[in-house]
């Protein structure tokens, strides 16, 4: 055999045991990524709301610094969890406070979890789901007198106003309390998609803007 023949030889084996670039990764912390917190997974969500699907997006990415922010509409974009996330930090005590807030969450799907054995992510989505308000009001100006309107609520805001009314909630259930925020978090998630408005802010604050609506039709 020649020196030639043999190269070639040795770089068909070397080619031979690379991987193609576009299979997917069979390692471990290849698996453990493709989960959120390295334990959840996002794959099998069930969506009951047509109208929001689309403007939930779950992914195991729960961090992805900002890429999206000078972008318009591009929020609906980023996963679920993580603009749950930024809900929470939009408070006092965890203003900037990306690394807390997300510690907040993975500890409150914990303990979802533990109380519901079920996928915190799904409760998530279904909490969501059932605090997003359909309706609202708008003030219209006829001749300066200001006459209150019911509009319906775009399927964009309906999520952000769900995930408004689960961080009040949480704010409003640790301040002068003794209640951490993830247990608050656990609660008003799991109280949420029960739909339980005796137990769950967000519920109750959905069917208050939908009973002023109601009224101003």
């Amino acid at each position: 055999m020649s020196g030639e023949e043999a190269e070639a030889e040795s770089d068909a084996d070397v080619a031979a045991d690379e991987p193609e670039p576009d299979a997917p990764a069979a390692s471990e912390a290849a698996n453990e990524n493709a989960q959120l917190f390295g334990v959840w997974d996002v794959t099998e969500i069930a969506y009951e709301d047509p109208s929001t699907k689309r403007y939930m997006t779950v992914t195991p990415i729960a961090h992805t610094m900002g890429r999206h922010a000078s972008k318009q509409f591009k929020k609906s974009e980023i996963s679920l969890v993580e603009r749950l996330i930024n809900r929470l930090m939009q408070t006092d005590e965890n203003t900037g406070k990306k690394q807390q807030a997300t510690r907040i969450v993975r500890d409150a799907f914990d303990i979802v979890h533990e109380r519901t054995e079920e996928n915190p992510v799904q409760i998530l989505v279904t909490a969501v789901e059932n605090a997003a308000p359909r309706e609202e009001t708008v003030r219209l100006k006829y001749g300066g007198i200001s006459v209150p309107k019911a509009v319906d609520v775009a399927p964009q805001r309906r999520v952000d106003q769900a995930l408004l009314f689960i961080s009040d909630g949480v704010a409003s259930a640790t301040y002068k309390s003794s209640t951490s925020a993830a247990d608050a978090l656990a609660n008003e998630l799991i109280a949420a998609a029960d739909y339980d408005a005796n137990a769950s802010y967000s519920i109750s604050q959905k069917e208050e803007r939908e009973r002023v609506a109601a009224a101003a039709r």
